[in-house]
């Protein structure tokens, strides 16, 4: 969907020393705006960079009301406008330098993409990935699984659609709080697991991984669902009535891009889970814009209904 030139950053010493010469700029203003705080961003481009900047906003739990995204040459511009979950001005002091940490040049560089889910090792536990087929009971199944191999789980996050799930656990070794050591009971454990994940009647395997690595799990679960391929069959459940998103994909071919307009009704980290589908298809957002309003929202000349978001991404 486009064939730019992107600026590809590798890890040697002399993209490293580029980065170094030209860190991330940072302005956070709480002044531009009558009723949200504006944060501006430009660095280096890379490919995952607008995802990066995002996962940091939306992990501090902040909503991004308007974005103009826009990069020009080898450098990546982008303007977010954003609240607080009341919709208030970002004033806390705390959050204020985690974002000027997190993005601004004492971070010296953005990890490459291919570490954007924030791998860090872990003693505390095991993370175990798993995607397969939905069904009622299935979490308990899992969790019955872990239970009889003595294991903990310290924390779970599942998400499912089109009958696909994907899970990511955090589990411990009952007996010690730590992580799972055995390789022998990680085989058992897996082999146990994926039985429990396939469906009486699909013929897909259910899959299984152990990692001790602490990973980004929203983003992480993004990947999971990308590679089941969880898009490619549309389940609508009785009575399920409510608005779909329209999406709409345009081709300009004297530029060399396409142009991808998403209406749909505005919820938390919306923009997080576009951008997140669009670079795990190897898509790269050169120019867009954001819009949320509470009444409607206008991208490019198009009207939209009540609580919508409108996104316009050349990519």
């Amino acid at each position: 969907m486009g064939s730019c030139p992107v600026v590809e950053v590798d890890d040697d010493e002399y993209a490293k020393l580029i980065r170094r010469m030209n860190p991330p700029r940072v302005v956070i203003d709480n002044d531009a705006c009558d009723n949200a705080t504006v944060i501006r961003v430009d660095s280096i481009k890379k490919h995952g960079i607008l995802l990066e900047v995002i996962q940091v906003l939306t992990d501090l739990n902040l909503i991004i009301t308007k974005a103009y995204i826009s990069s020009d040459g080898s450098w990546f511009m982008d303007v977010f406008n954003v609240t607080d979950r009341n919709g208030n001005k970002v004033r806390d002091k705390e959050i204020i330098c985690c974002i000027q940490n997190s993005l601004g040049s004492d971070a010296c560089s953005f990890p490459g993409i291919g570490n954007s889910v924030g791998i860090v090792p872990s003693k505390e536990h095991t993370f175990i990935e798993m995607t397969g087929t939905d069904r009622p009971g299935l979490l308990s199944e899992i969790c019955a699984v872990l239970a009889n191999r003595n294991c903990s789980v310290a924390k779970a996050e599942l998400w499912t659609h089109n009958t696909r799930v994907a899970a990511v656990v955090h589990v411990t070794e009952e007996s010690t709080g730590g992580a799972v050591e055995d390789p022998e009971r990680l085989s058992a454990i897996k082999e146990l697991l994926c039985n429990v994940l396939r469906g009486d009647n699909d013929s897909r395997m259910g899959r299984m991984t152990v990692s001790k690595d602490r990973t980004h799990t929203e983003r992480r679960l993004h990947q999971m669902m990308f590679g089941d391929r969880d898009y490619e069959s549309t389940v609508v459940g009785a009575g399920d009535d409510k608005p779909r998103p329209q999406v709409a994909v345009m081709d300009c071919a004297e530029k060399d891009y396409s142009v991808v307009i998403l209406r749909s009704r505005d919820r938390p980290k919306l923009l997080f889970d576009t951008v997140c589908t669009l670079t795990d298809m190897q898509y790269v957002v050169f120019h867009g814009t954001v819009d949320t309003r509470d009444d409607e929202a206008y991208q490019v000349g198009w009207g939209s209904s009540h609580h919508c978001r409108a996104f316009s991404l050349s990519i």
